[in-house]
């Protein structure tokens, strides 16, 4: 973690306000469409919460274990695009933080 980006498990539509209060700017989700099953939010519901509540918000879907370095590229694009500081989320946050790693460990990151 660092000033421009925190890590997080799964949100709620209704958490995006305390994303807002926080003061992050951008939330990327990483977790796929229910892939925790049917109670599990839509990345269209906390898409919408998040636009409501003035936030960025990318929908970019990795799989566990099964990270690309196209998936790193892609993110290091949105995550150099997209105001700071950006709260980034898949299931525990691991594969989030996995991603943003990746991305440094490749130099790809402007902050």
């Amino acid at each position: 973690m660092s000033e421009n980006v925190g890590f997080a498990g799964q949100i709620n539509p209704e958490q995006v306000i305390q994303v807002v209060e926080k003061g992050f700017k951008s939330i990327i989700n990483n977790r796929p469409d229910l892939e925790g099953g049917s109670e599990q939010p839509t990345s269209a519901q906390i898409e919408e919460a998040s636009r409501n509540a003035g936030l960025d918000y990318v929908f970019q879907p990795v799989v566990a274990g099964q990270i690309t370095e196209l998936d790193v590229r892609t993110f290091a694009n949105h995550f150099n695009e997209l105001p700071k500081p950006v709260l980034m989320f898949c299931r525990t946050g691991n594969r989030s933080n996995n991603l943003y790693q990746l991305a440094k460990q490749m130099d790809l990151l402007d902050d």
